[in-house]
């Protein structure tokens, strides 16, 4: 029995341990195969990591040497320059009519709106008053010559009887006063007559100007003064016109620059920027002013314009361009340009060798969408347009021609542009 037993616990023993080692092999089994295919997997995965990445990185290295760009080669253009404007329409002549005698108003001659002309009869006073008193004065004038006559008689008696000392010298020196006395009261009695038949004529008041008149302030049977500050009525003359244009102070040295040379400039004026519809006459500056409005910063300008239709009404605001003449200037895109932190323009060029360059320009004007360069540029020069976010200095790149409809042309003399006028590039 305890030989059995014995040979059964020998048995257990032995199986536990040849069970035990079977599977502490096949563990040392899986990890010889296991070591392996993960080495093979860290070898591809740097061989990738390594030579895939050296070959995107000359890729693109290689792609960004050749980055295909869009360039305007420099060349001069003809244009003419334009200036902008604000202006308001002033009347060429404008009066207003007032009295000149006090009474009261009798009639009005006229019809508000109409035009009338210079000389033209507009309001009847009641000159009742102003005629008795140009009666008055005549009766004067007629009484002192009849006073000259009496006198200038007995004067020539006396030099008579002075020759026979059947008077005295004292007696004719009397009458010779009297005689200048006579005729200095003639000269005042016309003087009245003829103050008197002026205020008459007063009553009758008459059109300063020709032009076309407003609407009447008094009416029949109102009592007027010479003094009263509200006028009768007032007459415009419309044709022409005057628009008056305010420059700022400081804008433009060029701008005032072109002027002098210029003998006359053409403006023309737009009544309705909704429309973009300029008025059908052109009109001519006439005159600048030589100084700067102090409260304003201002000068005015004056042009001048034939309005036989009456379009143009004073007081209306209106757009003008002044045509400033032509000239051969270089032009590059605003949109090719660069502000630099300390405010200067930028732009960036292709040399000979098809290599971008960094260029500082001087624009001190802009003309429509593009710069007016003074320096930095000159004809010949390609200037990227597009793609040069993306370049450097020295940086190989593939020019090609930039193409925009709206760029401008070469214009003649009769040519008109649309205007952004002459403005300060800061």
């Amino acid at each position: 029995m305890n030989v059995y037993i014995k040979e059964k616990i020998l048995c257990s023993i032995w199986n536990f341990n040849f069970k035990e080692k079977k599977a502490d092999f096949m563990k040392n089994k899986k990890s010889l195969i296991i070591i392996p295919i993960i080495c093979i997997a860290l070898v591809v995965g740097v061989y990738f990591l390594f030579f895939a990445g050296k070959s995107d990185n000359a890729s693109q290295t290689n792609a960004q040497q050749t980055m295909a760009v869009s360039v305007i080669e420099v060349a001069e253009q003809k244009i003419v320059f334009e200036k902008s404007l604000p202006g308001r329409v002033t009347p060429f002549k404008q009066s207003q009519v007032r009295p000149q005698v006090d009474g009261i108003i009798t009639q009005r001659l006229f019809q508000e709106g109409a035009f009338v002309e210079k000389g033209e009869q507009l309001y009847q006073i009641d000159d009742a008053r102003y005629r008795a008193t140009l009666n008055s004065a005549l009766a004067d004038l007629k009484s002192a010559n009849a006073t000259v006559k009496s006198v200038e008689s007995r004067t020539k008696r006396y030099e008579e009887l002075i020759d026979i000392n059947a008077v005295s010298q004292q007696e004719l020196d009397d009458v010779r006063a009297e005689y200048d006395q006579a005729q200095a009261s003639v000269a005042i009695a016309q003087a009245a007559v003829e103050i008197a038949q002026v205020n008459l004529d007063y009553t009758k008041v008459y059109a300063p100007i020709s032009g076309r008149i407003g609407k009447s302030l008094v009416t029949e049977g109102a009592l007027v003064t010479a003094n009263q500050s509200q006028h009768l009525s007032v007459i415009t003359q419309l044709d022409p016109i005057y628009v008056d244009i305010q420059q700022s102070g400081g804008d433009g040295l060029k701008f005032r620059s072109r002027l002098s040379k210029l003998r006359s400039v053409p403006v023309t004026v737009f009544i309705d920027d909704k429309s973009k519809t300029p008025y059908e006459q052109k009109g001519a500056l006439k005159f600048s002013e030589v100084t700067v409005d102090e409260t304003t910063g201002s000068v005015a300008l004056r042009a001048i314009f034939p309005n036989p239709d009456n379009v143009l009404l004073p007081g209306l605001f209106v757009r003008t361009v002044l045509n400033l003449g032509e000239q051969d200037v270089i032009l590059v895109p605003q949109r090719a340009t660069q502000r630099k932190p300390d405010g200067s323009l930028g732009v960036w060029v292709v040399d000979e060798n098809n290599q971008a360059q960094s260029k500082q320009i001087k624009a001190m004007e802009a003309y429509k969408d593009y710069w007016i360069v003074d320096e930095g540029l000159k004809v010949g020069d390609r200037v990227i347009v597009e793609g040069y976010q993306k370049v450097g200095p020295n940086m190989a790149v593939n020019p090609q021609a930039w193409s925009d409809e709206n760029a401008p042309k070469n214009q003649s003399a009769q040519d008109s542009t649309q205007d952004t006028g002459s403005e300060e590039a800061e």
